[in-house]
């Protein structure tokens, strides 16, 4: 009877360390997720600053970068930003 108990004991706890283990790895690939969407909002290329005569520089996320751009260049970014 000892025994018994004492092995539904272990199974249920190895289940809670399965379930807790399962609940680690999903929060670990949701932050990975928002990490990646984070990034990539940040990496995007606004060109609406250049439409502007005399403007020096391109938009990326919320800093001003200032930029010596080939004319090929330029219109990627542009295109990219539409």
């Amino acid at each position: 009877m000892n025994i018994d108990l004492c092995c539904s004991f272990l199974n249920s706890n190895n289940t809670l360390h399965d379930e807790v283990d399962l609940r680690r790895e999903k929060e670990a690939r949701e932050k990975e997720t928002k990490k990646l969407q984070a990034k990539k909002g940040k990496m995007k290329v606004d060109g609406s600053a250049k439409k502007k005569k005399g403007s020096s520089g391109f938009q990326v996320g919320k800093k001003k970068v200032e930029t010596k751009m080939t004319a090929l260049n330029k219109a990627k970014a542009m295109n990219l930003d539409k």
